[in-house]
């Protein structure tokens, strides 16, 4: 049987830094990861059915997106990067990585993206509400979300290494580990 590795889901309110962590959790796996940006993927495949101008966002074609996606998770060894989780079915997650930041410093990460005031406050209403985090909450087992908080350097630095930590741990819980090579 081929080896499959976990598939994680990095998940968080806009300007939490997925992407960054997914980038740097992608260099440091002791495993090949693909990171995949969920957004990029929908904007360029146009998974989407239109760009909603109220809202500043594209209208995700879930169907188009999942079709594509299924594949990928079915195999492991990606890291799924998205504002939402609840559209992936329960079976692709091993891990469900929830990132949080205090609301002040999410409104100006927002403001250097240049996010248009309603965004921005939707974002950081999201945020303080814990929308991301209740959405993992009622989707995954509790036992596979991790709510880490993402405001320094620091915390990306002890988040990615607890991930990767993780990531070794489960590689000895689904004997994959490899006794040649120490994780």
């Amino acid at each position: 049987m081929p080896q499959r590795y976990p598939v994680i889901i990095i998940t968080g309110t806009p300007g939490t830094g997925k992407s960054t962590h997914a980038q740097l959790l992608q260099d440091a796996s002791p495993v090949p990861l693909k990171h995949i940006n969920v957004g990029q993927l929908v904007k360029d495949n146009s998974f989407h059915h239109g760009f909603d101008q109220q809202w500043q966002s594209y209208t995700v074609d879930e169907d188009k997106l999942l079709d594509e996606l299924e594949p990928l998770a079915s195999a492991g060894g990606i890291i799924l990067d998205w504002h939402t989780c609840e559209i992936f079915p329960e079976r692709w997650a091993d891990l469900v990585v929830v990132l949080r930041c205090n609301h002040t410093m999410l409104w100006e990460r927002l403001e250097k993206r240049n996010y248009p005031l309603k965004k921005i406050q939707e974002n950081n209403e999201a945020e303080i509400m814990e929308v991301v985090l209740q959405e993992a909450r009622d989707s995954y087992p509790q036992q596979i979300i991790v709510d880490l908080k993402s405001e320094s350097s620091q915390d990306l630095e002890n988040n990615v290494t607890s991930i990767v930590e993780w990531i070794n741990q489960w590689l000895k819980d689904n004997g994959q580990e490899d006794e040649d090579n120490t994780l």
